[in-house]
């Protein structure tokens, strides 16, 4: 059986769309491998980084006082325990030249000032009752 024009025509085109496609899943197989991903990934990051920093750099540019405290309100922030530490520290180091350390000391020194009462007399008591008792029951 001899192909009619239009039969070849048609197994022509299939031919020619079924390279069409081969190419096309071949160029998909290369998209999608995961090295190829990894660098569009990497390369879209880079640019969004760089616009990320131009706008801040902008930002910066414009309000440099607004700017300045927040870094400086963070970095308080980040670093409350040294801070806290370091200004305890300080303050045990002013104190002894200002104000005694402890109430106590404090209040023993103008204790000392007074002149000693004498210590209040006892009178005699009466033997317990319950050791009275105890001694019963044995």
């Amino acid at each position: 059986m001899t192909d009619t024009p239009k039969i070849a025509a048609a197994r022509i085109e299939v031919e020619r769309t079924k390279a069409e496609l081969l190419d096309t899943a071949r160029d998909l197989q290369q998209r999608l491998q995961p090295k190829t991903l990894a660098n569009e990934a990497w390369e879209k990051a880079k640019i969004k980084g760089a616009d990320l920093a131009e706008d801040a750099v902008d930002a910066v540019a414009k309000r440099p006082v607004a700017v300045g405290s927040v870094v400086a309100a963070l970095a308080m922030f980040l670093a409350r325990e040294p801070l806290k530490k370091a200004t305890v520290k300080f303050y045990d180091v002013m104190t002894p030249l200002f104000e005694p350390r402890k109430k106590a000391a404090a209040l023993k020194r103008k204790a000392a000032a007074k002149p000693a009462k004498a210590p209040a007399k006892r009178t005699a008591r009466t033997p317990r009752r319950a050791a009275a008792k105890k001694t019963e029951k044995a």
